[in-house]
């Protein structure tokens, strides 16, 4: 007949090795919160140094022109690029020195997972860089669109300057959230759905409603070659001075009145000009 097991013996060999075992974590405990320790510190440091030395290079003038920017100002928000820099510098070292906190402690699914967020963070920096960059880049088409349409004397030169700039905007928020690694194929594919279907439906509006001014526009190319300011002519039962000539119209100067001829009737009507 078998002997029953002695309860005892167990339970004084479960608790033995229980006992072993925390006297052997113990010390991987206090090597990780000295870890983590140095790292504050080296991290504390690390970004006080680069916000002062950014600070002093004048880094932060980068972000003043970003703060400029329409869109920006309306987040009432201001951007310090030194103090960005710096936390991200300081969040990055803390996550290293986790890593070989978590290391020393020995649990691999917390390496693992410290391991993929450092391995992550400088692709958010390449992305960040890329949406800031985007953001100046597109600002400035923004402003070189108004500029063109209003040297046209089309009225609705701010839409279209905003247009332009939320366009650019979404193609490099989109780069962007590739360069991090975001899957976006699905997100370029309806963008361009959509935005297709705006500018469409955008030019054949607009192209309706501005034709006059388009039809001007065309005529100035053919035109203003053939007149020039201090020209006396008559077209209809306007006779005068030409003063001023822009890109939709010339304006005519007599004893009695001044008249502003829309250039598209110049490809109309009889013109004669006088020596």
């Amino acid at each position: 007949m078998n002997s029953l097991p002695n309860i005892s013996e167990i339970l004084k060999n479960i608790f033995g090795a229980l006992i072993g075992q925390f006297v052997d974590f113990v010390p991987r405990v206090v090597g990780c919160l000295f870890i983590l320790g140095v790292g504050y510190l080296v991290a504390k440091g690390v970004k006080i140094i680069i916000k002062q030395v950014l600070s002093k290079i004048g880094f932060d003038r980068i972000g003043e022109k970003l703060n400029e920017i329409g869109i920006i100002k309306q987040l009432k928000t201001e951007i310090s690029l030194s103090d960005i820099v710096a936390k991200i510098l300081y969040y990055y070292i803390l996550l290293i020195f986790l890593t070989l906190a978590a290391d020393k402690l020995g649990v691999d699914t917390i390496t693992n997972m410290v391991l993929s967020l450092v391995n992550f963070i400088p692709k958010l920096i390449a992305g960040a860089i890329m949406l800031q960059i985007g953001i100046m880049l597109s600002d400035a088409i923004k402003t070189a669109v108004m500029a063109l349409c209003k040297s046209f004397n089309i009225a609705a030169a701010k839409l279209i300057g905003n247009i332009a700039f939320i366009f650019f905007l979404i193609i490099t928020f989109i780069t962007a959230l590739g360069q991090i690694g975001i899957e976006t194929a699905l997100l370029e594919s309806s963008f361009l759905l959509i935005i297709g279907g705006v500018i469409i439906a955008f030019a054949i509006g607009y192209g309706i409603a501005s034709r006059d001014i388009l039809a001007n526009i065309i005529s100035s190319f053919y035109s203003r070659k053939n007149y020039r300011e201090g020209q006396v002519i008559k077209i209809g039962e306007v006779k005068g001075v030409i003063t001023k000539i822009d890109n939709t119209s010339i304006t005519i100067v007599n004893d009695s009145s001044t008249t502003i001829v829309p250039l598209q009737l110049f490809q109309t009507k009889l013109v004669e000009i006088f020596n």
